[in-house]
C-alpha cells in the first residue's frame, strides 16, 4: 500500500520566499535533490495545469531516475500542490505533494504531505531524502543577502 509522508519545519524567513523556492526551476535543482544527487529540469511551467519534468542523478554512481507531473493547486505564499509520476515502470502510481505555508512568529511554518509514495520506496528512505531537501531549502531561503 502506498505510503504517506508528513513533514513539518519552521524556517526563519517569509512565506513569500519559501513559495518562490517552490516555483523557481533553478531553486528546485538546488534544494529538491537529496545530498549526493544532482537535479536537472527539462520542463517547468509553475502555473495550475502547468507541467514539469526533472531527473535526480546520483553523483557517486551516475545512475539517474526521472519523473514529471503537473501543478495542481497554487495559492501564492500559502499553498502549492503538484503530482509526480516516475518514468520508471517499476515505480508505478501517482504521488501528490502538498506544501502549506503559514506565517508564524519568527518565520514560516512549512507543512509538507506526500501521498502515494510507491511501495518500492521504503518509507524511511523517503523521510531521509526529505530531511536533506528541507535542510537545503533552509540553506537557500534563510539567508537575507542584499546587494
Amino acid at each position: 500500500m502506498p505510503s504517506t509522508i508528513r513533514l513539518h519545519r519552521v524556517l526563519k524567513t517569509t512565506p513569500e520566499k519559501v513559495y518562490r523556492a517552490f516555483t523557481d526551476a533553478d531553486a528546485w535543482c538546488r534544494f529538491l535533490p537529496p545530498h549526493g544527487f544532482l537535479g536537472a529540469i527539462d520542463r517547468f511551467e509553475p502555473k495550475v495545469g502547468g507541467r514539469f519534468h526533472m531527473s535526480f542523478r546520483n553523483f557517486a554512481t551516475n545512475q539517474a531516475h526521472s519523473f514529471g507531473g503537473a501543478f495542481l493547486e497554487m495559492t501564492p505564499n500559502k499553498k502549492l500542490s503538484y503530482s509526480d509520476v516516475f518514468d520508471d515502470a517499476n515505480l508505478p502510481g501517482e504521488m501528490k505533494t502538498t506544501i502549506e505555508l503559514a506565517e508564524v512568529p519568527g518565520g514560516t511554518d512549512v507543512r509538507i504531505t506526500q501521498e502515494g509514495v510507491p511501495d518500492m520506496i521504503p518509507e524511511s528512505m523517503c523521510y531521509l531524502g526529505w530531511q536533506d531537501t528541507l535542510t537545503q531549502l533552509r540553506d537557500l531561503v534563510e539567508p537575507d543577502i542584499r546587494q
